[in-house]
């Protein structure tokens, strides 16, 4: 696992289709534990609304691959 911050602006795309889901906004975590326990990607309105800022929360199990500048996760959990 990284640090938070390394996540931040990285670019994460759903295996599943192949589409662009968004960068990276926020982490949350689980402050007993400091294990981060899902990734915030903000919403474009194009997304299922998870939130009042249709940004999408991507649980830590969801991600498939974390590089240099691209996150990959395989989420079949959005509806366009």
């Amino acid at each position: 696992m990284g640090r938070a911050l390394t996540f931040k602006q990285k670019e994460v795309i759903n295996i599943v289709d192949g589409k662009r889901l968004g960068y990276v906004q926020d982490v949350e975590a689980n402050f007993e534990t400091g294990e981060i326990t899902a990734i915030v990607v903000q919403g474009n309105g194009k997304l299922f609304s998870i939130n009042s800022k249709n940004d999408v929360v991507i649980p830590w199990e969801k991600i498939k691959r974390i590089g240099e500048d691209i996150i990959l996760v395989e989420f079949n959990d959005i509806r366009q």
